[in-house]
């Protein structure tokens, strides 16, 4: 038997398609094991966000090669798309696989192929899917591919192409799989959850198809709990928060893209909408929830951001007071617009500010979290853990705050009521 050995870097979308791949290649006759260990073929799914992600892709993969010179090192993903001449060239890599061929990777490794599908001729959305997860209670479930928005800072759109939808009878599918090996809670995920079915006309307007696949998925029995990925703020309106606070599966967690509290960066960044926008889609879903998890991200140090527009952004966050902030600095890619962009801003600029966005997220979350001191919440259990010497199971409420019970009597799945 063939030993394999797997290493994730980057986004929920692409820890998804680790583990679909992990399993396709114990269906033929693999065997999956630690990366740290020896193995025959590794295989490093990379990512291509930030210069820090291109690093560590290629530290990955060297590390791979030199735990065995005689391994397959297989490089698949955003690094690996951007780019497969230049990955080859570097002598670490044998096989470089694109991210519409990791439903082929099994087959691709046997051939020992080294081919790259263009991406832009990819319509339909590529088979891959689960069929068990590492997650204990929680199982990620990719849903679409691709986006279309094209911000100016991004690498996204050409290296994983345009939106492709799954269709939603394999959603289903494989929803019904999770549920049936104990996982309570699927996570909606896709590189632009947002754009779900638009580009097949599953529904009127954005957001329609992605509702009504929620209401299927609802239906599912053992499905304990529905929480969905990032969203992109224009999707949310009236008519669609109502919908999710009527359906008791559907998690009061929302994750909106923010990236800049300043209307003249949003607008250098391509992002489609206003602040004042941004925040009356905070309003409707509070109107809608009472009291949801909101969070964001939010790049720092964008080209021509200057202090006033940082002020700005922080003056809009204390307005917003959002659940987490995550925090990132802006990170040049070749071949978008930002990295032609006049003032770029430098580094020690870049780390000041996103110093004092970290130190606000910390006390809006903690704000957040104390007011469910005291109330009586729903945990969903996942795993033991040793909280001041006392055994005890830790899970999350459904607005993602972390909670334990005693251990005793409980165990991983179990969802609980307790007081806060």
């Amino acid at each position: 038997m063939k030993k394999i050995a797997f290493h994730n870097l980057g986004c929920k979308v692409n820890a998804y398609e680790t583990e679909a791949m992990e399993q396709q290649m114990v269906s033929r006759g693999y065997q999956v094991v630690p990366f740290e260990e020896t193995a025959d073929v590794y295989v490093v799914n990379t990512c291509s966000v930030t210069n820090m992600a291109d690093r560590k892709s290629r530290q990955m993969l060297h590390r791979a090669r030199r735990k065995n010179p005689q391994a397959l090192v297989v490089a698949v993903g955003c690094y690996a798309q951007a780019d497969p001449d230049r990955v080859l060239a570097d002598g670490t890599v044998d096989l470089v696989v694109g991210n519409n061929q990791k439903g082929r990777l099994a087959e691709l490794i046997e051939a020992h192929a080294s081919s790259l599908l263009e991406i832009g001729s990819v319509r339909e959305y590529e088979p891959l899917s689960l069929a068990d997860s590492q997650e204990h209670t929680r199982a990620f479930l990719k849903i679409q591919d691709g986006c279309n928005q094209f911000c100016s800072y991004c690498l996204i759109p050409y290296l994983r192409g345009r939106v492709r939808s799954r269709r939603p009878e394999e959603v289903l599918a494989e929803a019904a799989r999770l549920a049936e090996k104990g996982f309570r809670e699927v996570v909606l995920t896709g590189i632009h959850l947002s754009s779900y079915g638009t580009e097949a006309g599953w529904g009127p307007e954005p957001g329609a198809p992605l509702a009504a696949l929620i209401r299927e998925l609802s239906a599912l029995p053992g499905l304990a709990r529905i929480r969905l990925g990032s969203l992109e703020p224009r999707i949310i309106t009236e008519a669609l928060a109502a919908e999710l606070a009527a359906n008791p599966k559907v998690c009061p967690h929302f994750h909106l893209s923010l990236q800049s509290g300043c209307d003249a960066t949003l607008r250098r960044m391509n992002r489609h909408y206003t602040t004042g926008e941004y925040y009356e889609k905070c309003q409707i879903l509070r109107r809608a929830f009472g009291h949801p998890a909101l969070t964001t991200d939010v790049i720092v140090g964008f080209p021509g951001e200057t202090e006033e527009e940082f002020g700005e952004t922080c003056r809009f966050l204390e307005q917003a007071r959002l659940y987490e902030i995550h925090v990132f600095k802006y990170s040049r890619r070749k071949g978008t617009r930002a990295d032609r962009m006049p003032d770029q801003v430098p580094e020690e600029v870049k780390n000041r500010r996103s110093n004092v966005l970290l130190h606000m997220t910390r006390r809006h979350s903690e704000e957040f979290r104390q007011y469910y001191r005291g109330r009586q919440e729903e945990i969903l259990l996942e795993q033991e853990a040793v909280v001041d010497g006392k055994r005890v199971y830790e899970g999350y409420t459904r607005e993602y705050v972390k909670a334990a019970v005693p251990a005793e009597g409980h165990h991983p799945g179990e969802l609980v009521l307790a007081r806060l």
